[in-house]
């Protein structure tokens, strides 16, 4: 059987760290050299050759994580490795998967291309913006669900009228399928945005009196969507509210947004890495033993299907 290796990049070494310990592995040796012009070239210090080769890290801006990816994705393929995963916890620039003014790119198309290019020959990653991004690739993509994780933890709070909420209508089938496994009811809330990071206004469609509420999302970046539909949603009657999402963005001044907010607790996972660890409502669940289960089973050429939720 080939041998298996594991390499990170510098921003996501805690989380792939925890994968290789799951997994039973070790992270490989791998170097960075950097010019005083802030370019960078990574070096392998052990050989890949002939082995099967997992490449993890998730591409959040900077945009240096996607490119450390990319060179090191290259430089396996340049040192025969035999196969290439891109394990991608999170995929950033998803956001940008289709052309939604005039004159503009199509970023999640474009990446696709680059890992493709660098030598990938299968992609690992989870919950992705928008699922039509796995047509992007002509390689084998592992579109992992993080419901896997959530669903176990929200069973386990025992919470009664539970009421499965989504802050947005580009959700409403992630938060249907979770109403469908958990036997809950639905609720909506619909936005209009004036502009990126920006709510016009905000309605909710369902009833959500005397019962208590979870916000489910992909991400949370500036937390204006999800506070705000937790504030609806709190002024239209609900007991408690809690929120889910997958990937912790957390630009600006999200921190302080959710810490003032109605949202009881906020449950990520370790996608990306957390800058402020004091804020007391955010939990995070990681998603390193889901990677490392379906890691072995790609490698040992096994069914996969049993790994998925939703």
């Amino acid at each position: 059987m080939k041998k298996v290796l594991f390499f990170s990049t510098r921003s996501g070494f805690k989380l792939s760290k925890r994968i290789a310990d799951h997994y039973g592995n070790f992270l490989g040796k791998i170097r960075f050299l950097e010019f005083s012009d802030g370019e960078y070239t990574p070096y392998f210090e052990q050989s890949v050759r002939g082995s099967r080769v997992f490449l993890i890290g998730s591409t959040f801006p900077p945009v240096d994580n996607l490119m450390e990816l990319l060179l090191m994705c290259d430089a396996a393929r340049r040192a025969s490795a035999h196969n290439i995963t891109l394990v991608i916890p999170y995929f950033g620039w998803a956001r940008q998967d289709h052309k939604d003014k005039p004159r503009t790119p199509i970023a999640a198309k474009l990446i696709a291309n680059l890992m493709v290019a660098s030598g990938a020959t299968r992609v690992m990653t989870m919950d992705l913006h928008a699922d039509q991004i796995q047509g992007f690739f002509d390689i084998p993509v592992d579109h992992l669900y993080a419901s896997r994780i959530f669903i176990d933890y929200i069973k386990k709070l025992k919470i009664d009228q539970l009421t499965i909420a989504s802050p947005d209508m580009g959700g409403a089938k992630r938060a249907r399928s979770y109403a469908g496994y958990l036997g809950t009811d639905v609720v909506i809330c619909y936005k209009e945005r004036k502009k990126a990071n920006e709510i016009e206004f905000m309605n909710l469609i369902g009833n959500v009196e005397g019962k208590n509420i979870i916000l489910i999302d992909d991400m949370v970046d500036t937390a204006g969507t999800l506070t705000e539909a937790a504030h609806l949603i709190k002024k239209k009657g609900a007991k408690s509210i809690r929120a889910i999402a997958t990937h912790p963005v957390l630009s600006g001044n999200s921190y302080e947004k959710i810490k003032k907010s109605v949202i009881e607790e906020l449950v990520v996972t370790d996608t990306i890495p957390i800058k402020k660890t004091s804020n007391k409502k955010i939990k995070v669940l990681s998603c390193a033993p889901l990677f490392a289960e379906v890691m072995q089973s790609v490698h040992n050429d096994e069914s996969i299907s049993s790994k998925f939720l939703i």
